[in-house]
């Protein structure tokens, strides 16, 4: 082998080693066709977007993530980039529902307030068993996680849908059943379009009890698991009241069988309150955080809610599952949201108010000052439209797009931009090579 022969040889091996390197075109935010998940039935401008990373876990879990008032599907896509990002590595599918042309997420009709009723929740519920069945996930590991108006619609998904969603994180939400009091049951992007002026000015009070018995009606007879709940909202917010905050402990207590009382309180970080309760097992299956000072504007940290729903590592099983063996139901055999595996749901039929495990998961850590970037402890949250609700505005709240542009992380609707570059760049060095090898051919001996 003459020296040319080597360095043909070292640049080849170099050549294939760069191509090796070179990152793989990744996956993308996809619309489903309502033909395909199966609108029929539902509310017609309810939208399916789906984001499928390329490696998926064995089972992989669900998380849904409705936006905020006067959002988008691939607006929230992009706001939620530190999440998505997670879920490359993690294998977890997510699903961005969107109510187009709507001014917000109906959670106050009576359709979307029963199980089985229709209504938007219904769709989005559709939307989870259709994930299910076609990527055989796990129906005991589907999570969700919004604000504002996705924070609303959180609490109605857990409190109608029990026993297909295992825990939610809920960003400037209100109680399940509080959107029902004076809303505006009308489609269409007008200011007052699928709102509560009571609910959202918090003038609506129950007891424990009443909250409990309400939500508990709108799914009659069920007596299995109830989802864990974590719910952060500042003191000044003024679109969605903190006073709701208070009706939210009360309704989440009595539903999970807790008492009003905590079994803890402790401050994170400065200027946040943690309020935490503890099942039978140990387990903080509600946790209520304070933000002092802060408006509608709490900020979203993709890393913290991932850790919450257990997703930031790889696990075959949700965490309070995990720290209670026996007391929640794995969700293994039992299916769930009619999806793929068997009959029930994602909770099965344990006892009332769900058992939970280990104290503080997603709890203590804190949260970001403002905006999207930083990262915090085992228990961040998000600004899912500091935009707001009614008034939010149409801005995508941290920093992405309503049409699914670049957000304050510079992830945009469809990731893996930089691959897009990958086949130039692999044509270039195989176009060398050839180069090379023609001349090799070519060189007298």
């Amino acid at each position: 082998m003459d020296q040319f022969q080597r360095h043909l040889l070292g640049f080849a091996s170099v050549s294939l080693a760069l191509l090796a390197a070179l990152p793989a075109r990744g996956a993308s935010l996809q619309k489903v066709d309502q033909s395909e998940w199966g609108v029929d039935g539902l509310p017609s401008y309810v939208n399916l977007y789906i984001y499928v990373p390329d490696t998926l876990a064995a089972r992989p879990p669900i998380v849904v993530a409705p936006h905020h008032c006067q959002g988008t599907g691939p607006g929230t896509f992009s706001e939620m980039s530190s999440l998505v990002s997670i879920a490359n590595t993690s294998g977890f599918i997510m699903i961005f529902p969107e109510a187009t042309g709507q001014n917000c997420w109906d959670a106050g009709s009576t359709r979307s307030l029963k199980h089985g009723g229709g209504g938007d929740t219904g769709a989005i519920v559709q939307m989870v068993k259709y994930a299910l069945a076609k990527y055989d996930g796990d129906a005991g590991r589907v999570y969700s996680v919004g604000g504002s108006s996705g924070g609303i619609m959180t609490e109605a998904l857990l409190g109608v849908y029990p026993d297909v969603f295992m825990a939610g994180v809920s960003l400037m939400g209100v109680p399940c059943g509080c959107w029902a009091e004076g809303y505006n049951d009308v489609t269409g992007t007008g200011s007052t379009a699928q709102w509560s002026g009571p609910c959202g000015g918090g003038n609506v009070t129950k007891t424990g009890q009443q909250w409990g018995d309400l939500v508990r009606s709108y799914y009659p007879g069920y007596t299995g698991h109830r989802p864990r709940l974590q719910h952060w909202h500042g003191t000044a917010d003024t679109i969605l009241s903190y006073k709701n905050m208070a009706e939210d402990v009360k309704e989440w207590t009595n539903l999970l069988g807790l008492s009003e009382t905590p079994s803890g309180t402790d401050t994170p970080k400065a200027g946040t309150t943690r309020q935490f309760w503890e099942s039978s097992c140990g387990y903080t299956v509600f946790e209520a955080f304070s933000m002092d000072g802060v408006g509608h504007a709490v900020p979203f940290d993709g890393p913290a809610v991932a850790a919450y729903f257990g997703l930031d590592k790889a696990s075959a099983q949700d965490p309070e599952t995990a720290a209670c063996p026996g007391a929640v139901p794995g969700g293994d055999d039992t299916g769930g949201a009619g999806g793929a595996a068997g009959t029930g749901g994602a909770g099965g039929a344990a006892t009332t108010g769900g058992a939970g495990g280990a104290a503080a998961t997603g709890g203590a850590g804190g949260v970001m000052e403002s905006g999207a970037g930083g990262s915090v402890g085992s228990g961040g949250a998000m600004d899912a439209g500091s935009g707001g609700a009614n008034g939010e505005g149409a801005s995508s709240g941290t920093g992405g797009s309503t049409s699914g542009g670049s957000s304050s992380s510079g992830c945009s609707c469809a990731l893996g931009n930089d691959a897009g570059d990958s086949g130039a760049q692999a044509g270039l060095l195989l176009a060398a090579l050839g180069l090379l090898l023609g001349r090799s051919k070519r060189r007298p001996r």
